[in-house]
């Protein structure tokens, strides 16, 4: 399988667009790739969620920001106390190719609301950037404090999501949890280990840095990192360095068999064995 666009083509490019005054809305358009595309089965898999709005205005700005996310409640006993998921997707597909993920997260015992960034399907239409990623995720984030602030939290993120809730992580101190699947170090750290661009000493050039193994240590609850072992898009070591430089308590989990996508599905048994004993789940 093929990295995305941004880890076929990110070091050339970089190297072409040197000096070029459009080299940051590059970088951005290629890491995010923003669009209202899903996975095939996405849409089946999103009937019967709710639509939610958020909306909020940046620090800063003038214009107010309104995201698309779709909330999907626990099907457990007693669904007004399970625990609430923050659900953070990552590049190229909006919030609905989620929707199959977010069904084994409720599987788990998780309440799930999931959040398209600016750019992505309903959301705000601009340009999302590192620096709008995190806001939107912290504007979701207080969303979920308002509307549930009995209960307990939750943070997750899949691929470049993975950075988004590590920084979000950091600012927030009332996450009972962080998990983050089929993610990475920094976007520097997997251009560096592409096959073919790794030779490639691009590493000044990125403006969207993502330096998520700079934060980890920060977050005040218990980690999760999860890396599927046939894994080609984000490299298994990399998620082994993440989960090095996090304080614990913490827990790494390989799936075996597991790719970036199907992770979640086939390491079911161990997500459900890790959450009891990482976060005390039942």
């Amino acid at each position: 399988m093929k990295r995305w666009h941004l880890f076929t083509s990110f070091g050339m490019a970089l190297a072409l667009l040197a000096g070029c005054a459009t080299l940051d809305e590059k970088q951005r358009a290629w890491i995010f790739q923003p669009s209202d595309r899903t996975w095939s089965g996405g849409a089946a898999a999103a009937v019967g969620m709710d639509d939610v709005w958020v909306d909020f205005t940046p620090a800063g700005k003038d214009q107010p920001v309104r995201l698309h996310g779709l909330w999907l409640a626990s099907d457990k006993p007693n669904p007004e106390k399970a625990p609430v998921l923050l659900y953070l997707h990552g590049a190229r597909y909006n919030v609905t190719g989620s929707a199959p993920r977010m069904r084994r997260m409720q599987e788990l015992g998780f309440s799930v609301l999931a959040i398209d960034y600016r750019g992505f399907g309903k959301s705000t239409h601009e340009l999302p950037s590192e620096k709008s990623a995190y806001e939107d995720a912290r504007a979701a984030w207080d969303w979920l404090a308002k509307k549930y602030p009995d209960r307990p939290r939750y943070i997750f993120g899949h691929s470049l999501g993975g950075p988004i809730a590590i920084n979000l992580a950091t600012e927030v101190s009332d996450e009972r949890g962080t998990i983050v699947e089929s993610t990475f170090t920094s976007i520097a750290d997997v251009v560096s280990s592409s096959p073919q661009w790794g030779w490639m000493p691009v590493s000044l050039l990125i403006t969207q840095r993502f330096e998520a193994v700079r934060k980890v240590d920060k977050i005040g609850s218990p980690l999760l990192v999860v890396h599927g072992d046939e894994d080609r898009l984000i490299l298994p070591d990399l998620g082994r360095k993440l989960y090095a430089a996090a304080a614990e308590p913490k827990r790494f989990m390989l799936v075996e068999g597991g790719s970036h996508h199907n992770a979640n599905l086939i390491g079911q048994p161990q997500y459900r064995q890790a959450l009891a004993e990482l976060f005390g789940m039942q």
